[in-house]
């Protein structure tokens, strides 16, 4: 009893504030045991096109002698998904994510059942996955964007020795944001190549770990071009291509958006929708939609791959529609123009992973899915109705999709009983601004598009210091 009486007496001299900072700093420490406890996941790579399976040598980004181009795929070891508590962020699916370790801050898809949105748009099951800033509903990506999911997913999967070095990856915006953010907030070596039109995408709630360096090509070129001059500086000896839609973490991260979906409504939904520059969102579904079935849990259906493009920049859309694995011939010059005029600056990808094994094209043929083509303004009224209905404002290539679900209901493809998931890939920049400054990323270089690669390497050996 006097043990009792004595702690009762000590609690009465701590004020509840004192109380709250103990029980953060306890939380913060309980994550940094978790962090150093962690268990590499174990997983094997297989070649989709042959199905041959192997061990990952590092960072495999292909399967040594394929005879056709292919993507390689994870095989998780844990064919159940555990998922782990919520204060884990986006490593609470870590059991189908290729990490080596965990990083600090990764947060976490949002899924949550519409009632506003699903109401006006005449649907009982639509089930909306946030990927942004978002507080009131959980969501906190700071740079918010989806792009988070596969930052933090790759930048785990990195081993020591590439830690050494500098990875280079080519982006029309959002990737490069959520890119800098992580390699800033974990001192990883990082050179960003992006089209010099898009860099007010790369804004920040404070200035970057100058660890970060930034690349651009020329007012006018498009994501194609600054792709170019990243697999430049990848020819240099101590950088290396962090892999795109090759990269399997890029691609399991992103799935946790299907996982998020899965684990909340409890089965697989009937449809997914996105907007796609790249596709590599929908595959990482359908890759996740595969092992879903497998887990045995969640049903053994596959969702419909619903994927969107902006126009007049529709590659994808017009190889589809054409039934064409191949795309279709497309200008430079034309693509260029074309991508100067969509509101969704991102979708703007001229050699997205669409055709080979394992790709878009594959993903939406399984899945029975279709393509859709969505107007500036049909994208801006989408992410207005979005903003008057859910309360918080979205990107244009998230009005993209919203604005695809609107044409699949007209077209009757989609029925009001129907389990619909809408990826939301980005939304809450207006929230964020609002109660944070930020700061933009200015470029170490712009150079011409047709600059020689002597001039490139030149200026990256002699001016840009890790």
């Amino acid at each position: 009893m006097k043990n009792l009486s004595n702690q009762t007496s000590f609690c009465k001299k701590i004020k509840f504030s004192e109380i709250s900072k103990l029980f953060y700093y306890f939380c913060i420490l309980k994550n940094i045991e978790n962090i150093m406890t962690f268990t590499p996941t174990k997983y094997r790579v297989q070649c989709v096109a042959d199905g041959r399976i192997g061990e990952d040598t590092g960072w495999m980004l292909d399967f040594p002698n394929s005879e056709k181009p292919s993507l390689i795929r994870a095989i998780y070891e844990k064919k159940q998904l555990e998922v782990k508590p919520e204060n884990g962020g986006l490593y609470r699916f870590a059991d189908w994510m290729p990490l080596k370790k965990l990083l600090k801050d990764a947060s976490c898809p949002v899924t949550y059942k519409s009632e506003k949105l699903a109401k006006k748009l005449g649907l009982k099951n639509l089930y909306i996955t946030f990927n942004g800033y978002y507080p009131a509903i959980g969501a906190k990506m700071r740079t918010c964007s989806f792009k988070e999911t596969e930052a933090y997913s790759v930048c785990a999967r990195l081993s020591d020795e590439l830690r050494n070095q500098v990875m280079v990856v080519s982006s029309a915006g959002n990737t490069a944001r959520a890119f800098a953010q992580v390699c800033s907030d974990n001192n990883i070596n990082l050179l960003l190549t992006v089209p010099e039109d898009n860099i007010n995408a790369l804004w920040f709630e404070k200035p970057l770990n100058p660890c970060v360096k930034l690349l651009c090509t020329e007012s006018g070129s498009d994501y194609f071009d600054a792709i170019n001059l990243g697999n430049i500086v990848c020819e240099m000896d101590g950088y290396f291509a962090e892999g795109g839609a090759k990269n399997i973490a890029r691609r399991d991260g992103m799935s946790t958006t299907m996982m998020s979906a899965v684990t909340f409504i409890g089965r697989i939904p009937d449809f997914y929708f996105q907007a796609v520059g790249s596709g590599t969102g929908a595959i990482a579904a359908w890759e996740a939609n595969l092992r879903f079935i497998e887990d045995g849990r969640f049903g053994t259906n596959k969702a419909r791959l619903m994927v969107s493009q902006n126009k007049p920049f529709t590659p994808m859309y017009d190889a589809w529609k054409a039934h064409s694995r191949a795309m279709l011939p497309y200008d430079a010059e034309q693509a260029r123009k074309d991508a100067a005029e969509i509101v969704a600056k991102v979708l703007s990808n001229r050699k997205p992973p669409y055709s080979l094994a394992g790709g878009l094209f594959d993903a939406i043929e399984d899945t029975n899915g279709d393509m859709f083509a969505v107007t500036n303004d049909e994208a801006q009224k989408a992410c207005d109705m979005f903003e008057e209905l859910e309360g918080i404002d979205i990107y244009h290539a998230a009005g993209v999709a919203t604005a695809s679900l609107i044409q699949a209901i007209e077209n009757k493809q989609v029925k009001a009983d129907d389990v619909v998931m809408l990826n939301i890939t980005g939304g809450g920049e207006k929230l964020f601004k609002q109660h944070n400054d930020v700061w933009y990323l200015k470029p170490n270089h712009v150079f011409k598009v047709d600059a020689s690669k002597e001039e490139i390497k030149g200026f990256v050996k002699t001016k840009l210091v890790y």
